[in-house]
């Protein structure tokens, strides 16, 4: 019987699921802390970073129970970086409900996102049984990493909002995604996956670029839903990017490409917060993306970085044997820029 990729993610994700509810269940204080965590953790994602490291732990010759307190571990740093940002931005819903500072109101969501953040370090312990203490030492160095490079990746963005910086190139908006986005959501689960999969004898060079290209167009197509999507299906805030000002692909190919009077209206709308809770100046920005070919660029943009992310992955598993698992993360690349979700 064969397994289509859903059912492989949905897998992936099942599994990394029961392990992380170990971390979050029967715990005191309850109401104003693990029962909000426990209701925020069991909201459905795509599961996609689990699905990468327990995937590629496969790929390299390992097995699921080999790995998957590190996916449990990605998963409850994840919802620890869901829950501040959105905080940060504003953002009134997370995976079809509310965000959880709408819910609970900021301080608890804050202290519960500082609470993940730590929690996200147990299962790395207790981990030690399974992978000994060097694999264990090795895959929390690259937590360790990950976590920096994505704070970093965070404040350059909301610095661009601070600062209002509007002369930004696309090179710079890659260098934003490799910090952020791709950092703890396609290389650290890509590495920690290889890292024990096999004994430490990947290529870690190679799969942080295939993690990059992959990550990059993931991000690319996440700001594309943003703008595109049927509110019905979509689980986050339609155009709230925009509303936020993120200075997304989009926004900087319409930044360069529009006519002075528009440039002009962008800017403004960009630097007003007052104007961006307007809606109809949020539904004109939005129009001026699709007059100026900026969501078709965006498009293509993601479409070439997963052609790159193609070549990369060849050479970062060219010495595994093929195997379903193999073929779900070969599928994956297709797949970060066809989705709708």
């Amino acid at each position: 019987m064969t397994v289509t990729l859903d059912e492989r993610l949905d897998a992936y994700r099942t599994a990394a699921a029961a392990e992380m509810a170990r971390y979050v269940a029967g715990l005191e204080p309850r109401r104003h802390l693990y029962e909000p965590l426990r209701a925020f953790t069991l909201r459905e994602g795509k599961g996609l970073r689990p699905a990468l490291c327990l995937a590629t732990c496969e790929a390299f010759g390992g097995t699921v129970e080999d790995a998957v307190h590190v996916a449990a571990a990605i998963e409850l740093l994840h919802a620890a970086f869901l829950i501040h940002d959105d905080i940060e931005d504003g953002s009134e819903k997370r995976r079809g409900r509310s965000a959880m500072h709408v819910e609970y109101g900021v301080p608890i969501a804050l202290n519960a996102g500082d609470a993940l953040a730590t929690l996200c370090l147990r299962p790395l312990l207790d981990g030690v049984d399974r992978i000994g203490s060097r694999m264990t030492r090795a895959v929390v160095a690259e937590f360790q990493c990950t976590m920096e490079r994505t704070v970093e990746g965070q404040a350059v963005e909301l610095g661009w909002r601070v600062d209002d910086t509007l002369d930004l190139s696309p090179i710079d908006y890659l260098d934003m995604v490799l910090r952020k986005t791709c950092a703890y959501t396609t290389i650290l689960p890509l590495r920690t996956g290889a890292l024990i999969g096999s004994w430490g004898g990947a290529d870690l060079g190679a799969i942080a670029r295939f993690g990059f290209a992959l990550g990059a167009a993931f991000q690319i197509q996440d700001d594309v839903l943003d703008v595109v999507s049927d509110q019905a299906l979509y689980a986050k805030d339609l155009y709230g990017d925009v509303r936020e000002g993120k200075r997304t692909l989009m926004l900087i190919h319409l930044l360069e490409y529009a006519a002075p009077a528009d440039r002009a209206f962008v800017e403004e709308f960009v630097a007003s917060s007052r104007r961006r809770d307007e809606e109809h100046q949020v539904q004109r920005v939005v129009a001026l993306m699709r007059e100026y070919g900026s969501i078709d660029f965006a498009t293509d943009y993601a479409a070439r970085i997963a052609d790159t992310a193609r070549v990369a992955f060849d050479d970062a598993f060219g010495g595994c044997a093929d195997s379903p698992a193999l073929s779900f993360l070969r599928a994956l690349v297709p797949f970060m820029i066809r989705r709708r979700s």
